[in-house]
């Protein structure tokens, strides 16, 4: 019983990339129990009409995987660039890109096959939602760069084209819907981010529908809108803001130009700690 608690412990404190790190687990745990029945009910099935009847699949299927080896590489690639994408993006970006990335990678492997006389196996796997999110932060900041262990520093424009290369040389497979899955997931948060740079949030809307849900489940009522006067303590700490997010952006100007490592140590040390808050 202690071991629930301390699991439910460190579920509640773990920010939104480590929750979805452990549904992942869980659920792996029961794919190995109950293999057929997770498959038939909750992975993306290749023929339209079979989804049609499972539309839910259209997102759970993301959290579906048979195989150790996919997990592992899914998640440890999530933990590591899920933190960094939290330190330039905010939680409900995190997840704007993340179910998008879900659903427009399960829309290319239905119309893959679709279009297609050959069928499929159901799809299951976080790879095209962890392609957006790829492909999303080492398009905001290319010449980040990452230090690997027996390798050294290796920038995140590199790394993201060596994860996207692998999908595109799936294409050569007998099966490959799932190629067609990852990779529509990377396009998307290639232009996503794109988008959010000149001011353009395209997926708002998704936010707007998880709000909306949340009030129902909640019974949160409605409230008429209320005129607020900002007091002169609120504004001089708007101002403040202000000035930090506008220096933060000159980092990633800077990271973007001439990598990271030409930051100074009190401008890295100003990036982590703004990433922390």
């Amino acid at each position: 019983m202690n071991i629930l608690n301390d699991i439910k412990l460190a579920y509640n404190k773990a920010n939104i990339v480590e929750k979805i790190i452990y549904i992942n687990v869980l659920l792996f745990l029961l794919t190995a129990l109950f293999t057929t029945f997770i498959i038939n009910w909750f992975a993306l099935p290749a023929a339209f009409q079979s989804f049609l009847y499972k539309p839910w699949t259209i997102i759970t299927y993301a959290f579906i995987h048979q195989r150790l080896f996919h997990i592992l590489s899914n998640l440890l690639v999530l933990y590591y660039i899920g933190n960094l994408f939290l330190n330039f993006y905010t939680k409900k970006q995190f997840i704007n890109f993340y179910f998008l990335g879900i659903i427009i990678g399960g829309i290319a492997f239905l119309a893959k096959y679709y279009f297609s006389s050959k069928i499929g196996a159901p799809l299951g796997g976080a790879s095209a939602a962890v392609s957006t999110i790829f492909v999303a932060i080492a398009t905001k900041i290319p010449r980040y760069a990452i230090r690997l262990r027996f390798i050294g520093s290796v920038e995140l424009w590199v790394l993201v084209a060596i994860w996207v290369g692998l999908s595109i040389l799936q294409l050569g497979n007998p099966n490959n819907g799932p190629a067609f899955a990852h990779i529509a997931g990377a396009a998307f948060g290639y232009l996503y981010a794109k988008q959010l740079e000149v001011g353009n949030d395209i997926g708002g809307w998704f936010e707007s529908i998880i709000n909306f849900f949340s009030n129902l489940i909640l019974n949160k009522k409605s409230k008429p809108l209320k005129t607020v006067y900002k007091s002169a303590k609120r504004k001089k700490a708007n101002n403040v803001s202000k000035t930090k997010q506008r220096k933060i952006d000159d980092i990633l100007d800077k990271i973007s130009k001439s990598g990271y490592e030409s930051l100074s140590k009190e401008e890295k040390e100003f990036l982590f700690r703004s990433g922390k808050k």
